[in-house]
């Protein structure tokens, strides 16, 4: 019984053919696009319902902002924990899903502001914000496709920094300093680092069935690049 379970375990992704790794690949990066999409479009529909777009501008000062963070901190460690420890897709998309939904909340000031901003309701800085986050993140994923690093050396340094960032965020809150200019460059040098990172995950740790987690992981860390490159236009 044990050998037949064994046998029947989904092969990870350094042990596959290489047509079966690009065909993974494929998957992964395909997930990733539609999970960009419904970004997209559950943004739009976020928009167009005023009481949860008050509700969401609302918590954007002081003791909200920290409730809203840790809400979206432990919506997107649980889906990212059902997505890595299950192998049945269902749960992987329902991850997703909830990850998609949870990011789509949290960026509803950020963008409200571009738009309240810019003399063109924000598209031209939500455009130039999206193509220096789609070249950078292309970018840093050839590298890792082309020469095959591990990057999972990267793991520790991320937690710690990301644990620094989540300090420095706190205590702007509690002290009513700005983070200022700097602290999003930092950032996203650290989410660079994400996705080379998650990147090299793919193409060395998943299994050949968690190509949705793969992609969960991915659009995580585009979309915190994504963020900070926003939040550095919105201040230019």
């Amino acid at each position: 019984m044990e050998e037949f379970q064994q046998i029947n375990q989904p092969l990870l992704i350094n042990s596959l053919t290489d047509e079966a790794k690009v065909a993974f690949y494929k998957k992964t990066y395909t997930h990733l696009a539609m999970a960009v999409l419904l970004f997209v479009l559950v943004e739009t529909i976020f928009f167009q319902i005023p009481p949860l777009l008050e509700f969401s501008l609302s918590l954007t000062q002081g003791w909200s902002w920290l409730l809203m963070l840790g809400g979206f901190m432990f919506v997107t460690n649980y889906a990212e924990k059902m997505a890595l420890s299950s192998h049945d897709r269902n749960k992987q998309y329902l991850a997703l899903l909830l990850y998609v939904i949870a990011e789509a909340f949290i960026f509803i000031p950020l963008i409200f502001m571009a738009m309240i901003t810019a003399e063109d309701g924000g598209a031209e800085i939500l455009n130039q914000a999206a193509i220096l986050t789609l070249s950078l993140f292309s970018g840093l994923s050839a590298i890792v496709l082309l020469t095959k690093k591990d990057f999972s050396f990267l793991k520790s340094i991320l937690a710690i920094g990301f644990f620094i960032a989540l300090g420095l965020i706190v205590a702007g809150v509690l002290f009513g300093f700005n983070l200022g200019l700097w602290f999003s460059v930092g950032m996203v040098v650290l989410a660079s680092g994400s996705i080379l990172y998650q990147t090299s995950n793919m193409v060395h740790k998943y299994s050949e069935d968690q190509y949705v987690a793969a992609s969960l992981g991915l659009f995580a860390s585009l979309m915190l690049l994504f963020w900070y490159i926003l939040s550095i236009l919105n201040r230019s």
